[in-house]
């Protein structure tokens, strides 16, 4: 083998990645598009050829991607006469930050038709353009939590979920709720759970407690931050976000001026966040195992978020049997 062969060849080992197809969750309003679209940007930075596929009415998903509202895949077919022949790659697939490719797949009118229906004519229309298969990552990012089939219709293309939860009942109860839509949709095809990223607060009481009775890997813990806040007005991510934050501190200095406390932490934060991102990138770097999740009884559950559970075995044991005698009662 020549050199230049050599290194050709491992040029291509270095960009070839078997394609990795991740679903995300999670209670509407928890920051899911935030976790997408700042996962798409460690991948990319890690190499990964991304593309992220919002799948909410709203088209909201990839905003702090592309910085402007992308048109949906409706409103192209609608523009085409739903002459799918018509449509081109460059009609729907829009360049984001960091190479990120976005789709948005929007969805019938309020109160009409089905959104997972979308979803899959979304992908029907990627592949038909050959762009499915030309990517090392996709995410689907999705509204809310699973209420239907029609939502939980990304799942059926994927191999992974990630769940994004915060410390609180609601939003666990909601976890809980995907944690069955994954294992009803494992039984057909290999989809794992790899894994929750716990948003706004780095308390993790509740998650650790709902962990020790149904096993799951709690991959990050984000802090609550103004600046994540502002990164979704302005549309770009939080790694752009640190460096106006970092100009701000820099300029402090330059000017003798002090900088605050608040003002320091909220940059060490902000750096822990994003280093955060590439941490979860490496996750799916590696073809993580995942896990299948079982999902508890709705009386269990609100029990146990709302009495807790020992970390030691043998008080846990108790207070699950605790847990069932009051779920027999309820009956």
């Amino acid at each position: 083998m020549t050199e230049s062969t050599q290194e050709s060849t491992e040029q291509q080992t270095q960009k070839d990645f078997p394609l990795l197809k991740l679903a995300t969750y999670g209670k509407g309003g928890i920051g899911k598009s935030m976790v997408s679209c700042n996962l798409s940007v460690g991948l990319a930075q890690r190499g990964r050829k991304v593309l992220q596929i919002g799948c909410d009415p709203k088209h909201d998903s990839t905003f702090t991607l592309c910085g402007f509202m992308i048109p949906t895949i409706i409103d192209t077919l609608q523009k085409k006469d739903f002459v799918y022949s018509n449509v081109w790659s460059e009609d729907i697939i829009y360049k984001g930050l960091f190479n990120v490719d976005c789709v948005e797949a929007g969805g019938p009118p309020a109160g009409a038709g089905c959104g997972g229906y979308v979803v899959g004519e979304t992908v029907k229309l990627l592949k038909e353009l050959n762009a499915f298969y030309s990517y090392d990552v996709i995410i689907f990012d999705v509204l809310g939590d699973i209420v239907c089939g029609g939502f939980a219709a990304p799942l059926n293309y994927s191999d992974y979920c990630l769940i994004t939860t915060d410390d609180s009942f609601d939003s666990l109860f909601a976890a809980n709720r995907i944690f069955a839509s994954i294992r009803e949709k494992a039984r057909t095809h290999p989809l794992r759970l790899v894994g929750v990223v716990v948003n706004r607060t780095l308390n993790r009481d509740l998650v650790m407690r709902f962990a020790k009775t149904s096993p799951f890997a709690i991959l990050e813990a984000l802090p609550l931050l103004e600046t994540i806040k502002e990164s979704r007005i302005l549309g770009k991510p939080l790694i752009y976000m640190r460096k106006r934050l970092e100009d701000a501190l820099e300029n402090k200095i330059e000017q003798e001026e002090e900088v605050t406390i608040e003002e320091q932490r909220e940059f060490d934060l902000m750096t822990y966040t994003c280093g955060a991102f590439l941490s979860l990138a490496d996750v799916f770097s590696t073809n993580p195992e995942g896990v299948v999740p079982m999902e508890l009884p709705d009386r269990t559950i609100f029990t146990l978020l709302s009495t807790g559970v020992s970390t030691s075995p043998l008080e846990r044991e108790a207070a699950m049997a605790k847990i069932q005698e009051s779920e027999f009662a309820m009956v």
